[in-house]
């Protein structure tokens, strides 16, 4: 297995040093002596898309426009073939606006919304299962030498959960090669950024796989499917509802993803076998990272 030192090959990869993510806080530890720790720093913004307000969302504040694009395309309230004229950030005011050559109709869709299991209070709008009706995912095959690669390069791979912890982590990955990773106070935010960066590049999900940090949810299931990523896998857990849509959906769902084993409760038909997990490194409990934390 190759190792990697550094992300200088990523498209996107956490910044763990940038400004405002973090503050310093003083404390007291289990000794009684006064510590400095770094904590995640949360603040809202609020989507609009057009002239009609969405939602405030709980962010870490990094990458709001793709944010603000992922969860409307997610939401099913950014259609194919609608054309973006624009996605204007304001900073002072913590406000995304999208418009779109459409027109804005959503005065039901919002007034019928369903929290989810998601940290930092996801919502979903609508039915959640809204656009899988007809939904086929691509037949694409999974090597099991990638899941291994992409376990030991992302879970050693600077990021703010190393620095701060209390967050969570979602890699768009490609074959063995981590693309798109995005952090956040919630799993379903770092989606929709991912989500987002995939709208505005053009970016297929039909080749690809998502990793991420956190449980596998009905909603982490949805997002990927609508996405069209029909590969999911986690350090973390499954949901029973995750699972029985992923299996409807024909999604892979790969949980417990740590140092040589896996497992696999939908879309084992992807897999191939290429990999012998005896070969594998088991995980050093320095380096990994606790899901769904």
């Amino acid at each position: 297995m190759q190792s990697h030192d550094d992300s200088t090959d990523y498209i996107i990869a956490p910044d763990p040093g940038a400004a405002r993510l973090t503050r310093a806080v003083n404390g007291i530890d289990q000794a009684g002596q006064v510590v400095q720790i770094n904590v995640v720093e949360e603040r809202p913004l609020t989507i609009y898309l057009n002239g009609q307000e969405i939602v405030t969302a709980m962010t870490i504040g990094d990458y709001p426009e793709y944010l603000a694009l992922g969860f409307l395309k997610n939401q099913g309230m950014l259609r194919d073939g609608e054309t973006i004229k624009g996605v204007d950030y304001d900073d002072d005011l913590e406000v995304v606006v999208v418009r779109t050559d459409g027109q804005t109709t959503y005065e039901e869709k919002l007034k019928k919304k369903t929290r989810t299991s998601g940290c930092a209070v996801g919502t979903v709008f609508g039915d959640m299962m809204e656009g899988l009706e007809g939904l086929t995912l691509p037949a694409t095959s999974v090597k099991t030498s990638w899941l291994y690669a992409l376990a030991h390069r992302i879970n050693t791979t600077p990021s703010l959960y190393l620095e701060a912890g209390a967050i969570h982590g979602s890699v768009l990955c490609h074959g063995d090669r981590p693309l798109v990773y995005m952090e956040d106070v919630g799993r379903h935010n770092a989606v929709d950024k991912i989500a987002g960066w995939m709208v505005s590049e053009g970016v297929s999900g039909a080749d690809k796989i998502m990793y991420t940090t956190g449980r596998l949810t009905s909603e982490m299931v949805i997002k990927c499917a609508l996405m069209g990523v029909p590969v999911l896998v986690s350090r973390s857990g499954f949901t029973a509802w995750g699972v029985e849509i992923a299996q409807q959906v024909g999604l892979t769902c790969i949980g417990r993803m740590r140092g040589r084993r896996f497992t696999c409760l939908s879309g084992a038909d992807r897999l191939e076998w290429d990999a012998d997990p005896g070969s594998v490194p088991e995980e050093s409990k320095r380096s990994g990272r606790k899901g769904g934390v």
